[in-house]
This record gives C-alpha cells, sequence and structure tokens, in this order.
C-alpha cells in the first residue's frame, strides 16, 4: 500500500498538469511515435532511397544506411524527451515540435511509398458490405500491398 501512494500522487500530478490543454497530449503522442522509430525504419529507408537516387548507387546500402541510422537515433532521442517532458511546455512556451535543423516534425516515409489508414471496420464505411481497402499491413517496414487502392 505504501508503494501504491507515490505512484497515485504522481498520476494525479500529471492529470492536473494535463488537464483540458490539447498541446501535452499532441506533445506524447509525438514523442511516442517518434520513439518507435527503430520499430518502423522510416528515416533508414529514406536516407539509403534518397542516396540512391541523388547520390550514388553503390553508396546506398552503406553510406545511406549510417546516415539513416543517425537520423533513426536522433529522432529517437527527440521521441524520449518528448514524453519524459510531455506535462511542460517547450523553452518558447509552446507544446510544438522541438526544432532541429535535421528531423522535421512529421513521419518521413520514402517517396516512394505513402501509407494509408489500416484496411479496418473501424475506417471503413463499406464494412457492412464486407468488401474494404487500405493497406493490408503498414505497421510491417517495406509492406507495399493495397486492397481496392483507388
Amino acid at each position: 500500500m505504501r508503494n501504491l501512494i507515490p505512484f497515485l500522487a504522481i498520476a494525479v500530478l500529471a492529470g492536473f498538469f494535463t488537464a483540458g490543454c490539447a498541446g501535452p497530449e499532441e506533445k506524447l503522442g509525438r514523442g511516442i511515435t517518434n520513439s518507435l522509430e527503430f520499430a518502423r525504419l522510416g528515416e533508414m529507408r529514406d536516407s539509403i532511397e534518397q542516396t540512391a537516387v541523388f547520390g550514388s548507387a553503390s553508396e546506398a546500402y552503406t553510406t545511406g544506411a549510417i546516415h539513416g541510422f543517425d537520423r533513426s537515433v536522433e529522432r529517437t532521442g527527440i521521441g524520449l524527451w518528448e514524453v519524459v517532458t510531455f506535462p511542460f511546455p517547450n523553452r518558447k512556451g509552446s507544446y510544438g515540435p522541438i526544432d532541429t535543423a535535421h528531423i522535421s516534425p512529421s513521419l518521413v516515409y520514402p517517396e516512394s511509398y505513402k501509407p494509408h489508414l489500416i484496411s479496418d471496420a473501424l475506417f471503413d464505411t463499406d464494412t457492412y458490405t464486407g468488401f474494404s481497402g487500405g493497406d493490408v499491413a503498414p505497421f510491417i517496414p517495406g509492406s507495399r500491398f493495397s486492397v481496392f487502392d483507388n
């Protein structure tokens, strides 16, 4: 019981800081998304593709992979920092994304692929007929299979 009291105090304090504010919720969601970069591998795939297109194809899997790994580490670090500090505003007094020269606040995908919503009854309006469309497995890196893509 004594271990439960500090946990509840922290939960109440976090609820007090985030009650009624959309900024901390967005900052926490952005931080969780960025901290899972190594599961998504978006920066890695984008850097390999851009190195192959604008650089040399022979350097794509070496230099591009190293550059993508570095950007993934940076995005993961920014995400973890935003998760830890989500109840508090940034230095400028807002809950907006951290300004960096290298990392954009939105997720990065290769130019050759833009994901869609998961094919699920939650997002599709025509599920009562038994047919729906969208990405089949967007959570698997490199999956590009779509059903009924218009």
